[in-house]
């Protein structure tokens, strides 16, 4: 992959490695362009609670700084991407908006993590899967991506079938649930990524699914690729692999974004 658009950095708490380090990472793999997307600070549970789950708030600023200075940095070496990773939680969306309008991002990845005070993508938290319907979790997850997508707030969607990631799968069929997802994605005209972590997650998948991709190509929804690196040797991890998943969908561009405009690549 020429591009990679979701990474992660120390400030989070449960990355390793500088902004830097990743940029250098990406720029070592002869790649085009690398977006730094650390992860939004929490607003509606805290940090003590969650530990080590997003950067604080008193970094923010700092994280938005010092990616800048490595977009000039590196001009004409590598194209840095001053990205964000924008948990939606629903009910917080004034909160969300003056993170989202407060600073010049190139690209805002609306994600879903949290479902109330529940991170579904914690292993600390796997044990409140106990006595709850998969079914029922399913339909609350992407009910938040179908809200995550009618915002505004986000230029793509993120892990869009991230709910999977420890293995938890319902027995009744979710292609209905899945769909009304990427038909908001549609509808509101964003772009979701195709994200490799989750082939080294218990779910041993990428996110989205082949069938996901399959039905998203189909109806015309822009993709991009994101590795979601927590340490800058896993820059462009699977990107290969993710290559021929993209094309065997149909695929023959990537979604790639500069002060909050999508264009499109061939790759």
């Amino acid at each position: 992959m020429l591009i990679d658009y979701h990474t992660h950095h120390a400030r989070c708490g449960h990355a390793v490695g500088q902004l830097e380090d990743y940029v250098v990472s990406a720029l070592n793999q002869g790649m085009e362009q690398i977006g730094l997307s650390d992860h939004m600070p929490l607003l509606h549970v805290s940090d003590k609670d969650n530990p080590d789950s997003a950067m604080p708030m008193d970094e923010l600023p700092r994280y938005v700084e010092e990616a800048l200075a490595l977009k000039e940095k590196y001009k004409g070496r590598i194209e840095v991407r001053v990205g964000l990773e924008g948990d939606y939680v629903e009910g917080y969306e004034d909160k969300i908006e003056r993170i989202v309008n407060g600073y010049p991002w190139d690209y805002v990845i609306g994600s879903v993590h949290f479902l109330g005070t529940w991170d579904v993508t914690d292993f600390r938290q796997i044990n409140r899967w106990e006595g709850r319907r998969v079914v029922d979790v399913y339909e609350q997850y992407f009910d938040a991506i179908t809200k995550a997508a009618a915002t505004g707030f986000y230029d793509y969607i993120g892990h869009i079938d991230a709910i999977k990631r420890f293995g938890y799968r319902p027995e009744e069929d979710v292609t209905a649930l899945e769909d009304a997802a990427l038909q908001a994605v549609k509808q509101h005209d964003l772009a979701f990524e195709l994200n490799t972590a989750g082939f080294y997650a218990p779910c041993k998948e990428m996110y989205p699914s082949v069938s996901i991709l399959e039905r998203a190509s189909a109806c015309g929804i822009p993709v991009t690729y994101g590795s979601d690196a927590h340490h800058p040797d896993k820059v462009g991890q699977k990107g290969a692999e993710a290559q021929e998943m993209l094309k065997k969908a149909g695929y023959t561009h990537l979604a790639v974004f500069a002060e909050r405009k999508r264009e499109m690549k061939p790759f």
